[in-house]
């Protein structure tokens, strides 16, 4: 009914606090929220649900991937969200993006290439290129 999560949803399981700075790579399970500021790679376990949150406060420099990633925040670097990328209105992402599901907010700024998981085999070939 109402109110109920999804199945395989993952919880916040972990919270990098407000004026925590971590340097060096990040690697989680289950959920995170990051307030804090990391500056190295923020990975979720492939193949298990993940969670990724970032804060307004919360800043990433280097490559982020999880399966469920909401950004509020600021990312400089590579993303890729396996399944459902959230841009809420003050996120600022710098870098390519993955993604294979996107819901950008009003506000939410992006500066690099956008791809859709998948979509390399999809891609028509350049013309001339069957001689």
């Amino acid at each position: 009914m109402f109110g109920r999560k999804k199945p395989g949803a993952s919880t916040i399981d972990c919270l990098i606090g407000a004026g925590t700075a971590i340097r060096g790579d990040v690697r989680f399970k289950g959920g995170l929220r990051i307030d804090g500021e990391v500056c190295g790679n923020v990975i979720a376990e492939e193949g298990e649900p993940s969670m990724l949150v970032l804060s307004e406060h919360a800043r990433i420099e280097g490559q982020v991937r999880a399966a469920h990633l909401v950004v509020n925040g600021t990312i400089v670097g590579p993303v890729q969200a396996d399944e459902l990328l959230e841009l809420q209105p003050k996120a600022q992402v710098s870098g390519e993006i993955r993604y294979r599901a996107l819901e950008m907010h009003h506000g939410a700024i992006l500066d690099g290439a956008l791809a859709h998981l998948g979509q390399d085999r999809l891609r028509p070939e350049p013309a001339g290129s069957n001689e």
